[in-house]
């Protein structure tokens, strides 16, 4: 897992000046450009502040610039609030006692999660931060098999082509699970789960491999599912993420008087069966 080296916001700092094109920056290309994006003496000249300044910052060999250098280098790399948050909080990160970690630690849903999950007329599950379904009704593993306890919803997504069948959106999908992915670990670097499930992912797709050395973060929140069921076609639902301690709370719903909220009354019937 990158991050290894402890030094992620020169990482982070790397990959976005990559993506910002000297046109997006307002300053002239030049035709002896070698690199996809900004020149790290561009960036300096941009944020206001020395060459070789920036150049030990990307080199992990200063890590601990001001609230006004991360400001300008967010303002430069032309980042979002989500992303400016995310880059300030490399560069001031907070200290963490060290301690044993196990190589994966347990994780229990509490007997009212799982009550609430059989309540619920609508798919449910529950998820950790790295994505890993802990519980699920019977609606939501009739909506997607993948969504069984002891999956990893990012591993699927990444690795099994029902999934990526079932997406209507693939591409957009996976943009939308790494970046969320990246934002949930922050800045603990050390966590074996996580290298473990980067360095799976990374061996196994490319895709996924490019998109983790963008550094691209993203909020994690609701939104829509668009899929295609085997059994109902296409559906279209809400989608929402609810944290509730260190787990989420994920839940399908339909538009009301929508033709999904019929088709998601088969599902019930579905669910039923199985």
């Amino acid at each position: 897992m990158d991050g290894a080296n402890d030094n992620r916001l020169g990482e982070y700092l790397a990959a976005r000046r990559a993506l910002v094109t000297p046109e997006r920056a307002g300053i002239p290309a030049g035709s002896r450009r070698r690199v996809p994006g900004l020149r790290r003496e561009e960036v300096a000249l941009l944020a206001g502040i020395s060459a070789d300044y920036y150049f030990r910052l990307e080199r992990g060999r200063d890590k601990n610039p001001s609230s006004q250098v991360l400001e300008s280098l967010a303002r430069v790399l032309q980042l979002d609030e989500v992303e400016a948050e995310y880059l300030i909080s490399l560069g001031s990160p907070r200290p963490r006692p060290r301690r044993a970690r196990a190589a994966h630690p347990p994780e229990r849903v509490p007997a009212r999660l799982k009550d609430l999950l059989a309540a619920l007329d609508t798919p449910a599950f529950i998820e950790n931060r790295y994505f890993d379904v802990l519980a699920a009704n019977p609606l939501a593993t009739a909506f997607s098999p993948r969504l069984v306890p002891g999956n990893n919803r990012l591993r699927s997504l990444m690795l099994d082509p029902a999934e990526r069948d079932f997406q209507q959106d693939w591409d957009g999908a996976v943009d939308e699970f790494i970046a969320s992915f990246r934002r949930s670990l922050g800045d603990d670097t050390a966590d074996p789960r996580a290298i473990e499930l980067v360095g799976e992912l990374s061996l196994g797709s490319a895709r996924f491999r490019a998109l983790w050395a963008r550094h691209d973060v993203r909020q994690l929140q609701g939104g829509t599912a668009a899929v295609n069921h085997p059994a109902l076609g296409a559906l279209r639902l809400h989608r929402e993420k609810m944290p509730v301690g260190d787990l989420i709370l994920v839940l399908y719903y339909p538009a009301e008087n929508s033709a999904d909220a019929d088709k998601l009354s088969l599902l019930a019937s579905l669910g039923a069966a199985t």
